[in-house]
């Protein structure tokens, strides 16, 4: 898998949902660094939280999450 491709969509499914960082922060009581470097992939969220995550944003983990195959080459 590639180092730059992205592991989460949450920045998209945020947009599709038309909520903020701000207000995921705010739900999960976290800060809004943190679910600003999950939004840009610098960071990924624990599967706690992504379990929250999906509860708050109503979707399957398998449309928050990217499980893509590794490549056996790379």
């Amino acid at each position: 898998m590639a180092a730059n491709k992205d592991l989460n969509r949450l920045k998209v499914i945020l947009a599709e949902k038309k909520k903020s960082n701000l207000w995921l922060s705010k739900e999960l009581g976290c800060s809004p660094t943190t679910v600003s470097k999950w939004c840009t992939n610098s960071s990924q969220p624990p599967l706690e939280m992504l379990m929250k995550i999906t509860k708050l944003l109503d979707v399957d983990l398998k449309d928050l999450v990217r499980f893509e195959e590794l490549d056996k080459n790379e």
